[in-house]
């Protein structure tokens, strides 16, 4: 037999030197243990500091004090009744590795500093697939601070901020910098600032959340690429604020109650809103401000003082099979242009629109036209409003019913529908 070749012995060892090695780095799954702590003084820290990556960490009910730093890839989970309390000091906890979970605790009692970012759970730009589950987040200035994970997930958690602060004062629900890929689900967020809040992201996913006693339900700033779907909001100042966006796509959200806004947009662009419904008297259903070639089907828009207000130049959207019913402006646009508000001979459903259908294709014979010449002049003119009765006023709306050509400019619906469309329907 042949001994092997100088060159084939140097590459089998060299082979076997980085099999030896691999298993040397790679984490014993084996060796990985389920540790009981009980409650009270720093034994939950020196757990931690002992811990080995993969290990399980029980926390005992009763009281474990914080803050705490996670340096390691494990799980943290607590029976019923088990607290972390970070007794009023910086952030509970702080999240400094990858693939940690946290789990079944009630996490309390942050900083109150925002230039501090004092918060329930504090995720790192090390805390890559973080997930943080069904916990009870409650009396922190900021529940969650994803600061630059990728992947991290935050899911099923009750997150209550701080009520007694001026809601100006308090830190958001769920706070996002730099963490693409993230996603926030199926949480239950009040008192904070925001519920959510993203800046500087991108494909982050935020889905069936339900927000109440907040300032803006979700707020996106310089955040592109994605998904806002099947969230409530519910009693907040403002429901979903899009701003400085590119290319987001929100679907099957609810605005209840609201009271600025349900949808606002600004400097938002390229995006989708798809089958959402505002309803229960918002000063405006949605706003747009200087938003450009976004799309806006099969939404509901219901019971606002105004359906849709869109101003700033805003142009090349387009806004066809959605309902505007019983609000009491469905549209305000002060501008010259003829905006078109239909899409292949489909427009939209308007609850004031008393027209008929005698060829039976289910869009109304005539176009739609929400505003006039009146109307433009007293948002030009407030003062104007105390002249709405008077014989000059019907004049001009006489005038403009018998010559069409002096109709200033504004939104026309060229085939609006007899009926709201199935997408917009409750």
């Amino acid at each position: 037999m042949a001994l092997p070749s100088r060159t084939a012995l140097r590459a089998a060892t060299l082979g076997l030197l980085a099999q030896i090695a691999a298993a040397v780095a790679m984490p014993d799954a084996g060796a990985a243990a389920t540790l009981k702590i009980e409650p009270g003084g720093e034994r939950l820290a020196e757990a931690l500091s002992r811990a080995s990556p993969g290990d399980i960490l029980v926390l005992e009910p009763g009281i474990h004090n914080g803050p705490v730093v996670i340096g390691k890839s494990l799980v943290l989970e607590g029976r019923a009744g088990a607290v972390i309390d970070g007794g009023g000091a910086s952030r509970v906890i702080t999240v400094d590795a990858p693939d940690v979970t946290v789990r079944g605790i009630k996490v309390t009692g942050s900083g109150g500093l925002l230039e501090t970012e004092d918060s329930g759970i504090f995720i790192t730009r090390k805390g890559d697939r973080a997930l943080i589950a069904n916990n009870r987040i409650e009396g922190n200035l900021i529940g969650v601070y994803l600061k630059g994970p990728k992947q991290a997930r935050v899911s099923g958690n009750r997150i209550i901020g701080l009520s007694a602060m001026r809601l100006a004062e308090r830190g958001n629900g769920v706070q996002l910098w730099n963490t693409p890929g993230s996603i926030i689900e199926n949480n239950e967020i009040s008192a904070g600032r925001d519920g959510i809040f993203v800046t500087t992201s991108k494909r982050n996913i935020f889905r069936r959340n339900r927000i109440h006693g907040v300032r803006f339900a979700i707020h996106y700033m310089y955040t592109n690429d994605s998904e806002v779907s099947g969230n409530v909001s519910r009693g907040n100042h403002l429901g979903y604020a899009i701003m400085y966006s590119s290319r987001i796509r929100m679907t099957g959200n609810r605005s209840e109650g609201d009271r600025d806004r349900g949808i606002m947009l600004n400097y938002a662009n390229r995006s989708q809103f798809t089958g959402n419904s505002v309803s229960g008297g918002a000063e405006k259903c949605v706003f747009i401000y200087n938003a450009n070639r976004n799309q806006f089907r099969g939404n509901r828009f219901e019971g606002c003082g105004v359906g849709i207000h869109f101003t700033a130049g805003s142009e090349r959207n387009v806004i066809s099979g959605n309902a505007f019913i019983d609000n009491r402006t469905q549209v305000k646009y002060v501008g010259t242009r003829h905006v078109e508000w239909s899409e292949k001979g489909r427009g939209n459903y308007w609850s004031d629109n008393l027209a008929f259908d005698l060829d039976g294709d289910g869009r109304s014979d005539r176009a739609y036209k929400p505003n006039d010449l009146v109307d433009q002049l007293v948002w030009r003119h407030p003062a104007a409003k105390l002249l709405l009765t008077s014989p000059a006023a019907q004049l001009l709306r006489w005038a403009q019913s018998v010559f069409p050509a002096v109709f200033p400019g504004g939104v026309s619906d060229s085939a609006p529908l007899m009926v709201p469309p199935a997408g917009a329907v409750k």
